[in-house]
């Protein structure tokens, strides 16, 4: 009997998962843990293993559409079985289809189809993109061939190769034409009653194509890790009070460690600290002493934690990541950097579970490698404060002596969300926080 495999659920805050590549086809045969797809979460790119073994019957969607978690994936059963019963918009009553066991728990999960209603005149990612490079109104394909009518690539496709296509303005006048006048040959209500004998006898050359206005572009909807940045940052900036303070830090106590630990012995393990690592050891330190940062502000309710889970920005190839340092306080330097080691290290080759990726109560943004002095980093919701570091740069400083010399200093740049944080309390977070990091030999024995 045929057995559906769902979308599984990759971590207890993925929602919805997009399939970047199919690793098999109708017709294959598949077995039990076998990869059936490359997908991308909001946080991370994994494979998704067979639940089932059996021949591919059907699959229920196209690379670059959206899954939701637990939703029908592929349908898996013997050559020539009828699953007419089990793909969505098939002739059939949806039945229950043999789930495994862990499917069976959770009923939901097994559920044998779609609610045609959620996705009924739906667009493909890939569709829309396609759509939008060649001027096509996907919302006038009123029948997709997708599930549940779905209009997909093929359908928009089809569409372009058909002939021109109608303004929302011309279809409603019942405008018909066979050549239009509007941004990519759309036909528009001014292309009404134009024929091609009413076309000027006199030739008229072409602009030059280096006049060509707009000119080439290219357009595709947000999706996966930039999706979910872009709707972040823009809740963050709207729903909090967001203040930066900045200060500087001399920086040769901290330049001095790492120059050591990096000349160490080997054997010790402690030649790959880098400069960010004791930054945000230092500041894992100091939110101990301010409950009120290493906290949560939702819906009016402030939680403030006792442990320091530590999120670090991380640039991968998906775009932003901030994996966490769970428990950082409790660390000390050598497992503190390991630890950051490992997570960055998943984080950019995809293989970290989204699990390590949410969570954090705090967040250190570190782009002073590419020559940033001060920055405004935008607070990682729902926490209340986040730390930039910038690079470090040289600065005239009067001596003992009174002689003018130059002193390396560190930049950082604290914004805190303004309903919970003063800005006095902000000062001395940074005040103790330069403490630490001039003072890092004695902050790493505490």
């Amino acid at each position: 009997m045929a057995t559906i495999v769902v979308m599984p659920q990759l971590g207890n805050s993925v929602e919805s998962c997009i399939i970047v590549e199919w690793m098999i086809a109708e017709g294959d045969t598949v077995s039990v843990d076998q990869t059936l797809a490359s997908i991308e979460t909001d946080k991370s790119t994994m494979e998704v293993p067979s639940t089932a073994e059996g021949t591919v019957l059907k699959l229920l969607w196209e690379e670059g559409d959206e899954v939701p978690v637990k939703d029908p994936l592929i349908i898996v059963g013997e050559p020539g079985e009828d699953i007419s019963g089990l793909v969505p918009g098939g002739d059939g009553t949806p039945a229950e289809a043999d789930a495994p066991a862990e499917q069976a728990a959770a009923p939901e999960a097994a559920a044998p189809a779609f609610a045609t209603e959620r996705a009924t005149g739906a667009v493909s990612p890939r569709a829309r993109a396609l759509a939008a490079s060649n001027g096509v109104d996907a919302s006038a394909i009123t029948e997709g061939s997708g599930p549940h009518g779905r209009v997909i690539e093929r359908d928009v496709a089809a569409a372009i190769a058909a002939g021109p296509v109608l303004t929302s303005a011309a279809r409603a006048a019942g405008v018909s034409a066979t050549e239009g006048t509007g941004i990519g040959g759309r036909v528009s209500v001014a292309d009404a009653g134009r024929t091609a004998e009413a076309a000027p006898a006199v030739a008229v050359a072409a602009p030059a194509a280096a006049a060509d206005f707009p000119g080439a572009s290219t357009s595709a909807p947000l999706k996966g890790v930039r999706k979910v940045v872009a709707k972040r940052m823009m809740e963050s900036l709207t729903s909090t009070a967001q203040l930066t303070l900045n200060t500087t830090a001399n920086a040769a106590g901290i330049l001095a460690m790492r120059k050591k630990v990096k000349n160490a012995d080997e054997s010790l393990g402690l030649n790959k600290i880098t400069l960010n690592d004791l930054v945000c050891f230092a500041v894992s330190r100091t939110l101990l002493k301010y409950p009120v940062f290493n906290a949560h502000l939702e819906d009016g309710v402030l939680t403030q934690f006792e442990q320091v889970h530590l999120g670090f920005a991380c640039d991968t190839p998906r775009g932003l990541l901030v994996p966490v340092i769970r428990s950082a306080q409790a660390l000390g330097l050598k497992a503190f950097s390991d630890e950051a080691k490992r997570l960055a290290g998943g984080a950019i080759d995809g293989s970290l579970s989204p699990d390590f990726l949410s969570g954090g109560t705090f967040t250190v943004s570190n782009i002073g490698s590419f020559g940033i002095e001060t920055f405004t980093p935008v607070i990682n919701l729902p926490q209340t404060a986040i730390l930039g570091v910038g690079t470090i740069t040289p600065r005239p400083t009067v001596t003992a002596d009174g002689s003018i010399g130059v002193e390396q200093r560190l930049n950082l740049s604290l914004t805190i969300d303004h309903q919970v944080i003063d800005g006095a309390d902000g000062a001395r977070f940074l005040r103790d926080l330069v403490a630490a990091i001039e003072n890092i030999d004695v902050t790493v024995l505490a």
